[in-house]
């Protein structure tokens, strides 16, 4: 009785394993076959994510019958059947950087990563007395995936300053224009959090006086190309 026990607990935690099993492929820009790094990759049914390396590539655990989604500022969002374990070859199209702009707010991340997400936090801690939380990839990914989380929290924190109700109300610029002129000017961050509202004020004002003395062609976004 105690064999045939081992032996179904073994064969369910074999399933488990296969059921799990490593994904790999590699993202490129859709048209210039250009490799995307640090784009964020999620299975949708069992909340598995990853990034894409500098070479565009990636590996994540999943199965057949998932759904992955793609996602990077600067492209159109892509979904993936997965219907077989072979390798993936994903091609994201560009969107213009003004229709970006618009959709910033929607792209990023609505969940708390800390609680949708808590053991990338627990990986990507690095301990003196253990090797692996330096050098595995695990950690190193945990780490990549920490560090993607903190931008896009601090992206989101420029959004809610930098609005286009806000600016509008400074400008004189409206629809296009003013999608234009908040893409080519937007604030970093560490400008952000170092300064008051009036300082921000001020900025807007200089910044529209550079934008005005642009050449008109200067002042149109074009579609990105080649982002890495």
């Amino acid at each position: 009785m105690r064999q045939l026990y081992l032996l179904v607990i073994t064969l369910l935690l074999g399933n488990a394993l296969y059921a799990q099993s490593l994904i790999k492929g590699n993202v490129v820009e859709a048209g210039s076959n250009t490799k995307l790094a640090d784009v964020f990759v999620k299975d949708i049914t069992n909340k598995q994510i990853t990034l894409t390396d500098k070479s565009g590539k990636f590996e994540i655990r999943s199965e057949t019958g998932h759904i992955l989604v793609f996602t990077t500022p600067g492209y159109v969002d892509d979904t993936l059947y997965v219907v077989d374990l072979t390798q993936k070859h994903v091609e994201l199209k560009t969107r213009t950087i003004a229709l970006s702009g618009v959709n910033i707010t929607s792209s990023r991340l609505p969940f708390d990563p800390h609680k949708e997400y808590p053991d990338v936090y627990t990986k990507s801690k690095v301990y003196p007395l253990s090797p692996s939380s330096w050098f595995s990839k695990d950690a190193r990914d945990a780490r990549r995936l920490k560090h993607y989380f903190e931008h896009e929290e601090q992206e989101k924190k420029v959004d809610e300053v930098f609005n286009r109700v806000y600016v509008g109300s400074i400008v004189p610029l409206k629809g296009q224009d003013l999608e234009n002129f908040m893409t080519l000017y937007r604030p970093t961050y560490d400008f952000i959090t170092s300064n008051n509202s009036e300082s921000l004020a001020v900025y807007i004002n200089d910044s529209y006086k550079k934008y005005q003395a642009l050449p008109p062609d200067k002042r149109q976004l074009q579609k990105l190309s080649g982002q890495q």
